[in-house]
């Protein structure tokens, strides 16, 4: 497979002027002329082997935070965004998308917000019938669609509130003593606040009674379950000023979205709170990313460790680029997140043969899957399925699966590439990201036919689906 040409002159700008240096200045201390450094800015030319090897000497960067983030995510939301039959007369080609999403991404970020507005107004009037005119919301994000597209371009990692959970986790010892006891004596020695059972016939998982000074948590609950709302009632009371300060920064255009935020904002600090970020990124790294044994060492819950396995982006100090996502029953994707190019599609559901729905088919287990994408990029998923209870036999279970997985290049930094032959293409299963952007044209699973193809359908023979496309 031939190398993937590198085109990030937006970035090598960026790192430019946060050097306060002109273009002569720059290109003479990585070696190269003016000319070709602004060729390489203006994506006119890729930025060669050599050329990254200058700037991690020279500037102390990070090659692969150049070759990561933002544009990777962009790149697919405007792909998916003008696969829409109403872009059928301009079809751009991939070289057009990527100079858009490196050069514009402002730009890009707008096509996108149109785009989710006219897709908004054409299924609410779809269903309205003949009573037009009832809200004037239709072309308005729902608040929830703003709070995971505010975390999605953000790359998942809050650097403010990261920082500052791993200092009180250093301060409270997590990591080296039992997790809730040292959070809830935090929270009684540093607030008052003393943690106490919720009453059997209350239905709640977290209750906070400021003037009692009594955190009310659900005693069936598991203990990872507890440690974290303890974590959480921690941030609500030190960390209000900076959630706050950055759900505004956010220009959200609801109260309901603001408040979504913060709330997502105090979930990141807890989370990152009871899986410090240096202590969790080398136990993960030593532990071979292995969920089950990253819980136990942390007193979390597999779902928590996927997670903050999806945040390690800290410049400098990055992770596995990984992605992460949880899905029901229905087939609906209720979190996502992709530090890798796979990105999950904004509307639909998910591909039916990635291995998340078969988490389903074998509860309590882990399984395994090879995977490749129509761009011919490969990747090891794993998948499994978790319940969550807390009020037992006669109590509602909520199951979910979870599936996290890499690119191929990095699998050998999971215990559960173990004894799988990376090497054989044939064992690797064809996905994609969603039926109606998935160009594949012989996949047995399609819901529906791909956007931007036009179908034949044939009376007198069908095969798996009942069209060809052509």
């Amino acid at each position: 497979m031939a190398t993937r040409k590198l085109y990030v002159g937006r970035k090598i700008r960026e790192i430019r002027e946060s050097h306060k240096v002109t273009q002569a200045v720059f290109a003479e201390r990585i070696g190269i002329s003016t000319s070709y450094l602004n060729q390489i800015e203006n994506n006119q030319r890729p930025v060669s082997a050599a050329v990254l090897l200058a700037l991690a000497e020279n500037f102390q960067i990070d090659i692969g935070a150049i070759s990561l983030g933002d544009d990777d995510r962009l790149l697919s939301a405007v792909t998916e965004a003008l696969a829409d039959p109403v872009f059928d007369n301009y079809k751009p080609n991939l070289q057009e998308l990527k100079l858009i999403t490196q050069n514009a991404p402002g730009l890009a970020r707008a096509l996108i917000a149109c785009h989710q507005a006219f897709r908004r107004s054409s299924e609410q009037l779809a269903s309205l019938d003949d009573r037009f005119g009832q809200s004037s919301a239709f072309n308005e994000p729902t608040p929830y669609e703003e709070v995971r597209d505010f975390f999605h371009f953000v790359d998942n990692y809050i650097h403010e509130l990261d920082i500052a959970a791993e200092r009180l986790a250093g301060e409270l010892g997590i990591g080296e003593r039992e997790t809730g006891a040292a959070l809830g004596a935090h929270l009684e020695s540093r607030h008052g606040v003393r943690v106490a059972r919720a009453a059997a016939d209350e239905d709640i998982i977290r209750r906070f009674d400021a003037r009692s000074k009594l955190l009310f948590l659900n005693p069936y609950s598991p203990t990872a379950t507890r440690n974290f709302q303890i974590a959480f009632q921690i941030a609500e009371l030190e960390m209000g000023e900076e959630v706050t300060a950055l759900a505004r920064k956010a220009n959200f255009r609801s109260a309901e979205a603001f408040e979504i935020c913060r709330i997502g904002l105090y979930n990141y600090f807890a989370g990152a709170l009871i899986l410090p970020y240096q202590l969790f990124l080398s136990e993960a790294k030593e532990l071979r990313h292995d969920l089950e044994l990253l819980a136990a060492r942390f007193g979390a819950s597999i779902e928590q460790v996927a997670h903050r396995l999806s945040t390690l982006q800290r410049p400098e100090l990055k992770g596995v680029p990984v992605f992460f996502a949880r899905i029901d029953r229905a087939g609906n994707i209720t979190k996502r997140h992709s530090a890798a190019k796979l990105q999950f599609a904004r509307f639909g559901g998910a591909c039916p043969l990635w291995n998340v729905h078969q988490a389903f088919e074998t509860p309590g287990r882990l399984i395994r899957q090879l995977a490749e994408t129509p761009d011919g990029v490969r990747y090891l998923s794993v998948a499994t399925e978790l319940a969550k209870a807390g009020g037992g036999f006669n109590a509602p279970q909520r199951r979910y699966a979870i599936a996290l997985g890499c690119e191929i290049a990095y699998a050998g930094a999971f215990v559960y590439a173990d004894k799988i032959d990376l090497g054989n293409r044939a064992a690797f299963d064809p996905i994609g990201i969603s039926c109606r952007i998935c160009e594949r044209t012989n996949c047995q699973q399609r819901a529906v036919p791909p956007l931007k193809r036009k179908i034949m359908v044939t009376p007198h023979s069908r095969g798996a689906i009942p069209y060809e496309i052509v």
